[in-house]
């Protein structure tokens, strides 16, 4: 068999780019063989499948993701600064999340992501159980955060105006704290909330580690 003259990493970056222009659902093998100007069955040479290709894109988003960290860096702070770069990575492509979610992909970039997280956790005094469904939670937070994210910001599909408009009516009637809280619920301030719920998980993981070595 004769070697492809499309190299693995120009099949990735073609798909991303297709992500970018038609969403996940509108990623087929079919769409970026025409786009590659190749046939279809090139592709299986680098990637025996959808779900191969998508394992391919969800390691090159995190690629830049925890790959430096400042000397003496507290063990919050290096959550912090994960949580914001993998948030950031996840952003830069449409779907970026759903692409990355539930991929479990087993490669150097991935794995140093985790890696600085559980090592984290570690450093704050969990044990390694703790520490590594602590990373899950993080990750889980940011996945979840990222796709809520990309689902309401630019380019959404959702008519919001309207929802909020009917929000307003039915939390006036029946839900005062949903009508006292109206202006943070449709607050676009992503950053401010994104912090928010995590400086919550990194409390908690304090507390429980203090709760457990005061035993």
């Amino acid at each position: 068999m004769k070697a492809p003259k499309i190299q693995r990493e120009q099949v990735i970056q073609a798909a991303l780019a297709l992500l970018d222009q038609d969403g996940l659902e509108g990623l087929t093998l079919r769409k970026l063989a025409q786009s590659l100007h190749i046939q279809a069955p090139s592709l299986y040479w680098h990637f025996d499948g959808k779900q191969a290709l998508i394992d391919g894109m969800a390691d090159a988003l995190v690629q830049d993701v925890a790959l430096h960290f400042p000397a003496k860096q507290t063990w919050d702070d290096r959550i912090r600064q994960v949580a914001a770069e993998l948030r950031k990575a996840l952003l830069q492509r449409r779907d970026g999340a759903r692409v990355f979610a539930g991929t479990y992909v087993v490669t150097d970039n991935v794995l140093r992501t985790s890696e600085a997280l559980i090592s984290a956790f570690v450093q704050a005094g969990a044990d390694t159980q703790f520490a590594a469904d602590s990373s899950f939670s993080v990750t889980y937070y940011i996945l979840g955060f990222v796709m809520e994210e990309q689902a309401l910001g630019p380019g959404s599909a959702l008519d919001l105006a309207s929802r909020k408009q009917a929000f307003f009516k039915l939390a006036q009637e029946k839900y005062p704290n949903n009508w006292i809280a109206r202006d943070a619920i449709f607050s676009e301030d992503f950053s401010g909330r994104f912090s928010t719920g995590l400086g919550l998980l990194i409390d908690g993981t304090r507390l429980r580690i203090q709760a457990t070595s005061c035993k």
